[in-house]
């Protein structure tokens, strides 16, 4: 066959900001590509995110769609998800969304005496275990646990609460399933067993849900079903295509980056900034965040997060990029391109401009932690701010990047980049600038879509092991090693300031927290 007629596989990428719909053939090659930006969510009430579930739905079939104009889509021999993580939709007895969904950035919170108690038993053994504070954080973010207090009448018509790749692959098979690897947030979910929880298990009764409100679940590599009748046509497929299991998007960012020995991690860019890395074995990188499950059948990935990382790219360029997005408009190119000019006229260190990335809190460091920039004098301007901006996201990486080293008895030697952030060359090298390692770049940066795609590879028979598939559709595409002089700059900068900001400040955040309410 020529390259016109060979097989290709659709990876359908559904993340915060866009939703992308992407073509790979067996070789890992990117052969075709089609992005729609989304609004990643929309709040009515503090601390509120909330977006329309049939959004998700709607712009996945108009990329899809938009393909067909250059390419046969006959071609296609699967179809594979990858999705957000964390963000979860209630559906009725019929799968339609019954609500918004409610997106992982969202805050709201629960009071844990407005829950009914947990059984005395596992009151004290929790407690004995020296967790009842993770309990309480369990049941006070749970998703479920708020609509069940403050939308009891939803929460009763809720036939199944599943994430967007429960839903979507709902919607493309009819078949109330999802992928193992898919599976993260406050669920009664076996992170170390990777499945769900035992009928015996504590986080039943911590939790306002019930089994047959989850989907089943299907290992990454397996066959979920096949396209219906009515999915085929609002892709603009052929009905009965097989639909291929694969996982969250982190987790096939692990794959698709070819992440396969103890001493390179994936560093991902995204509206959620990760360094993660495989395991055959289960570990915290710091307690209680699980390890999740791996697009890897049979791994864990253990990661550590920003988690408002580049969406603070996003936020920058709405509050302060108005010059370089009237000149990317009027010149067709990116403004974040235009950003690294920025970025190019400053030193490394920012001339001291140092900035803590907690635009968004999660348990670590802690629900009281905000953004902080120190360190201002009158030479700064906005270009400082926005290195100093890429600098803090990179320092906190690398935090996060110590613990797991620390925690696996194991050494980073290089980091593969992926997300929207690793098409910048001046990302890459501050990243390697504050590692000390190498950064490469895989050979396209949809890294979460191909590995989505080499799963589903593996399913077809293409390849005889997931592991295979992996290293003959992944490759480095370019590698950018340390600046010497930067690093050098870095390292007292990280260890004599950035590493000693939050103990100093987190005094303040409390006092803010208890003057203002934020956040709450």
């Amino acid at each position: 066959m020529s390259d016109q007629e060979d097989p290709l596989i659709l990876a359908i990428d559904n993340g915060t900001q866009s939703v992308r719909a992407l073509l790979f053939d067996a070789r890992g090659e990117l052969v075709g590509r089609h992005k729609i930006e989304i609004e990643p969510w929309y709040s009515e009430a503090p601390g509120c995110a909330e977006q329309d579930s049939e959004l998700y739905w709607q712009e996945i079939g108009r990329a899809c769609r938009a393909l067909w104009d250059d390419y046969d889509p006959k071609r296609v021999a699967a179809v594979s998800v990858t999705t957000q993580r964390g963000t979860q939709i209630c559906l009725d007895a019929d799968g339609q969304p019954l609500r918004p969904a409610i997106v992982w950035t969202d805050r709201r919170r629960v009071d844990e005496k407005r829950l009914p108690k947990m059984p005395p038993l596992w009151r004290v053994l929790i407690g004995l275990s020296g967790r009842r504070n993770a309990l309480k954080q369990l049941r006070e973010n749970a998703e479920c646990n708020w609509l069940a207090v403050h939308e009891p009448e939803t929460w009763e018509k809720t036939a199944a609460f599943v994430g967007v790749s429960g839903f979507l692959n709902h919607r493309l098979t009819g078949r109330l399933a999802d992928s193992v690897g898919s599976q993260v947030g406050y669920l009664p979910f076996d992170y170390r067993a990777r499945r769900w929880a035992s009928p015996k298990s504590w986080r039943w009764p911590a939790l306002s849900i019930r089994r047959d409100q989850l989907p089943e679940l299907v290992n990454p590599g397996d066959r979920l079903g096949e396209l219906t009748d009515s999915a085929a046509e609002h892709l603009g497929l052929s009905a009965g295509l097989p639909v291929i299991a694969a996982g969250a998007d982190k987790a096939c960012d692990l794959v698709g980056a070819g992440i396969s020995d103890r001493n390179t991690a994936c560093i991902s860019f995204g509206t959620r900034s990760t360094i993660s890395v495989h395991s055959a074995r289960y570990f915290e990188a710091k307690p209680p965040m699980p390890a999740f499950p791996a697009a890897r059948h049979g791994y864990f990935m253990v990661e550590a997060a920003v988690p408002r990382g580049f969406w603070m790219v996003s936020w920058f360029k709405e509050q302060f990029g108005l010059e370089e997005r009237q000149r990317a408009e009027a010149s067709g190119v990116s403004a974040e391109s235009l950003l690294d000019e920025l970025v190019d006229e400053v030193p490394a260190g920012s001339l001291g401009l140092m900035l803590q990335p907690y635009w968004g809190h999660d348990i670590d460091p802690g629900p009281e932690a905000k953004g902080a920039i120190i360190g201002f004098g009158d030479v700064h301007t906005r270009a400082h701010l926005y290195r100093a901006l890429l600098e803090g996201v990179a320092y906190e990486l690398r935090s996060g990047a110590e613990r797991i080293e620390r925690r696996s008895s194991r050494r980073l030697q290089a980091l593969r980049a992926c997300g929207g952030g690793a098409r910048s060359d001046t990302v890459m090298q501050i990243t390697a600038d504050i590692f000390n390692c190498p950064v490469e770049r895989p050979h396209t940066v949809e890294t979460s879509g191909l590995g989505a795609a080499i799963l589903a590879a593996y399913a077809l028979g293409w390849y005889p092991s997931v592991r295979v598939a992996t290293k003959e559709m992944t490759r480095v595409g370019h590698r950018i090693e340390p600046n010497p002089d930067n690093r050098a700059v870095y390292e007292k900068l990280y260890r004599r300031v950035y590493r000693r900001l939050y103990k100093r400040l987190a005094p303040l955040y409390h006092d803010i927290r208890e003057i203002t309410g934020y956040p709450d």
